[in-house]
């Protein structure tokens, strides 16, 4: 296991080394994708235009046209795309058994907060102009993802709409302040995130002006009454890794129905790794399982 993590974090390393301050945006992004999205999928690809945000579903062999998983891709809100996530959607898509539809919303510094939360609360109207009852649709998402779909179950709650059966998260950024203790206890054994780097990228997606601590930027200080079900994992080696822990505790303080996983050994968003790492897809099928549950139980 100790080997298949370092060689996969040597890939990670190799691209975060090669970047330098004056590395334009653009560049990042396409050494981003280069890493993630040039693994073939088992999958169909289908681009649809979600009332003006582009999106993709995703579809695995048998999988359940009638139930949708909404997932928000992560990167730090200035990189990351729906080809660098699409194989983890494809595999969200088979482990969960229904369509997942990809969200590519606006990035920083280009289009600050809020703008991907009005794109994520676009293309989830635009599900349910589909035809879709929120019953039957899940959100997921990674990193700075995870916490733009909680941003978007707290917007839909404070304005009265019905809310989706469940959600899913995986290394969630939900503390834009970088408060948690775990930055200072997993700084060792963290290759990749240190918490200059999360405040710089917490900067750049907000500007200068924008409130780190605004409960729809960071969903840990938000009242959290009334949210679905969630399952949240995160790697034990994560600086970000309190970002999970406090919310989940914070979550079952408010009554809701909210699940902890700590992968022993596990870097951030270990899920994207489903070739190298056994872990990633025993904890994709564990995901799998939980939204199959929720979206299934509904019908019952």
């Amino acid at each position: 296991m100790s080997g298949a993590v370092d060689q996969v974090i040597e890939r990670v390393r190799r691209v975060y080394g090669s970047w330098k301050r004056d590395t334009p945006v653009a560049q990042m992004r396409q050494d981003w994708d280069t890493l993630f999205g040039g693994t073939p999928v088992d999958a169909t690809i289908d681009d649809v235009n979600a009332d003006g945000v582009e999106a993709q579903w995703v579809s695995a062999p048998g999988a359940d046209a009638q139930r949708a998983v909404l997932y928000f891709h992560g990167g730090g809100f200035q990189v990351g795309s729906l080809v660098s996530h699409r194989e983890l959607m494809a595999r969200l898509s088979a482990a969960a058994q229904c369509r997942v539809l990809g969200v590519a919303y606006r990035l920083a510094p280009e289009h600050r907060y809020p703008a991907a939360l009005d794109d994520a609360s676009a293309a989830w109207q635009w599900l349910i102009g589909q035809g879709f009852e929120a019953r039957h649709i899940a959100l997921a998402g990674d990193s700075a993802g995870g916490g733009l779909a909680l941003s978007l179950l707290l917007r839909l709650r404070d304005a009265g709409q019905p809310l989706p059966a469940a959600a899913v998260l995986m290394s969630a950024w939900t503390d834009l302040t970088a408060s948690g203790a775990s930055y200072g206890t997993r700084a060792a054994s963290d290759p990749i995130h240190q918490r200059p780097m999360i405040v710089a990228m917490a900067r750049n997606y907000l500007g200068k002006e924008g409130n780190p601590a605004d409960p729809l930027v960071s969903p840990l200080f938000a009242d959290l009454q009334g949210l679905p079900p969630l399952l949240a994992q995160v790697g034990d080696r994560e600086t970000v890794l309190d970002d999970s822990r406090d919310f989940v505790a914070r979550a079952k303080e408010a009554g809701v129905d909210a699940t902890l996983q700590v992968w022993d050994h596990m870097i951030h968003v270990f899920q994207q790794f489903p070739a190298q790492l056994p872990e990633a897809r025993a904890a994709l099928q564990d995901l799998g399982r939980f939204l199959r549950q929720h979206l299934e139980r509904i019908d019952t």
